[in-house]
C-alpha cells in the first residue's frame, strides 16, 4: 500500500479540490464496504487502502506534506494511515474538535442522511396554534355571523427587530457549535448528535439583550380580529385561521389560529345534524277534529296543518326550515312534535260535556286502546 499513490487510489488527480476528494471516497468506500462485498478479504484490503489515503488527504496539512515530500516525508511511516479502528475497515475519529470522520462521511451516504459534515443548522420551525373559543346563538349558527375575537400572541419585537440583542448590538455565532447548532460527541466508535446547550440549538448566543424582550426577540402583544362564521357550524366546529398563531422559530412561518364555536341551548328548538326539532301542544278537539296551528322557525312563524284523528307525539316535517349545511349542501328541516294536551281545571259543565262524550264513544274511536286490550287478552291467555 505504501508504494501506491494516494490519488491513484482514490482515482482523482492532483489538482482535485477537497470536496472532489471526499466525494470519490464516498463512491469508494460504499462500492467496497463489507456489506456489499459479502466480506470478501481482498475488497477489505482494498478499503483499508482507500481509508488510510483519504486520511491524508482530507486533512490539507498533511495533503501539503504528501505532496512536497511523498510517503518518504514526517508521519509517512510504515502503517502510516493505520488500521483506524472499527473492524479493521478504517472508520476511525478525527480530533474532537470538527467531529468529521469518514466513518460518519460515509454513514451520510449509504443512509442518506442529509448534509452531514457538521453543517446541519437549526431547522426553521413553524410557530405554535394558537385556539380560541367563541360562543353565539342557534340564529346565528344558522345565518351565519361576523365576530371580532381579542387574543395574545407573541409578535417580534420591535427595539431590537426579533433578533433579541440590544440595540447597537448583533448576535454572534456560538463559540461551541459554530452555528449549526447541533455538536458531536465521539463515544468509542460511535458520534452522538446533540442540541448544542450553550446555544439551545439556535446556532448563536446573545452577549447583550434587549431590555424589551429580554433577549427573546419577542414580546407578547394583543391582536384583535374580524371572523366571519358561516351558517352552519355547530357545536366543536373548527374554524382555522392561517398564518394568525405564534411566530415560527428560525424565519419558520407562524402557526395558526383555530376558532372553536359553541351554539347555546335554545329554549324551543333541539338541534338534530342540520335539522330543528320543537314540540307544539294541541288541545284535544284540535287533535280530534283537525286545526292549522302556528308554529315558531328561525324565519319567524310557520303553519302546521294537523290532519283530524292526529296522535301526539305525531312528527310534522317543515321543509328546509332548519340549518344550512356548512359545506353548501340542502338546508335541514324542522321537524315538529306535537303533544295533546289533556284540560285541567275543568269547570261542571266540561265534565259533564266529557261524561256524555264518554259515553257516546264507541270501540272505532280508539283502535289504538282496542288493539291493546286485544294483545293483553292474549298475554293473560284469555
Amino acid at each position: 500500500m505504501a508504494t501506491k499513490d494516494l490519488y491513484e487510489i482514490l482515482g482523482v488527480s492532483r489538482q482535485a479540490s477537497q470536496e472532489e476528494i471526499r466525494k470519490a471516497y464516498l463512491k469508494l468506500a460504499h462500492k467496497y464496504h463489507p456489506d456489499k462485498t459479502g466480506g470478501d478479504k481482498a475488497a477489505e484490503e482494498k478499503l483499508k487502502e482507500i481509508n488510510a489515503a483519504y486520511d491524508t488527504l482530507k486533512n490539507p496539512e498533511k495533503r501539503s506534506q504528501y505532496d512536497r515530500f511523498g510517503q518518504a516525508g514526517p508521519g509517512f511511516g510504515p502503517g502510516f494511515g493505520g488500521d483506524a479502528g472499527f473492524g479493521g475497515f478504517g472508520f476511525g475519529f478525527e480530533n474532537a474538535g470538527g467531529f468529521e470522520t469518514p466513518f460518519e462521511d460515509f454513514f451520510d451516504v449509504l443512509f442518506g442522511r442529509p448534509g452531514g459534515r457538521g453543517r446541519r443548522r437549526s431547522a426553521a420551525r413553524p410557530g405554535n396554534d394558537i385556539e380560541r373559543r367563541v360562543t353565539i346563538s342557534l340564529r346565528e349558527a344558522a345565518a351565519g355571523v361576523k365576530r371580532s375575537i381579542r387574543f395574545s400572541r407573541m409578535e417580534k419585537c420591535a427595539d431590537c427587530k426579533g433578533s433579541g440583542a440590544a440595540p447597537g448590538t448583533q448576535p454572534r455565532t456560538c463559540p461551541d457549535c459554530h452555528g449549526a447548532g447541533q455538536v458531536r460527541r465521539a463515544q468509542g466508535f460511535f458520534s452522538i448528535t446533540q442540541t448544542c446547550r450553550q446555544c439551545a440549538g439556535r446556532g448563536w448566543t446573545i452577549d447583550s439583550p434587549c431590555g424589551k424582550c429580554r433577549g427573546a426577540g419577542k414580546v407578547q402583544t394583543q391582536r384583535e380580529l374580524a371572523i366571519d362564521i358561516p351558517a352552519g357550524v355547530d357545536t366543536g366546529s373548527r374554524l382555522r385561521v392561517p398564518g394568525e398563531g405564534e411566530p415560527g422559530e428560525n424565519d419558520g412561518p407562524r402557526g395558526d389560529l383555530y376558532i372553536v364555536v359553541e351554539v347555546e341551548t335554545h329554549d324551543v328548538f333541539v338541534r338534530d345534524g342540520n335539522d330543528l326539532i320543537c314540540e307544539a301542544p294541541i288541545s284535544f278537539p284540535q287533535a280530534a277534529l283537525g286545526a292549522t296551528i302556528r308554529v315558531p322557525s328561525l324565519q319567524g312563524e310557520a303553519e302546521v296543518k294537523i290532519p283530524a284523528g292526529t296522535q301526539s307525539g305525531q312528527l310534522f316535517r317543515l321543509r328546509g326550515l332548519g340549518i344550512p349545511d356548512i359545506r353548501g349542501y340542502r338546508t335541514g328541516d324542522q321537524i315538529v312534535r306535537v303533544v295533546v294536551e289533556t284540560p285541567t281545571r275543568l269547570s261542571r259543565e266540561q265534565k259533564e260535556l266529557l261524561q256524555r262524550f264518554q259515553e257516546l264513544t264507541q270501540e272505532q274511536n280508539y283502535p289504538a286502546h282496542v288493539r291493546f286490550l286485544g294483545k293483553l287478552k292474549e298475554w293473560l291467555g284469555g
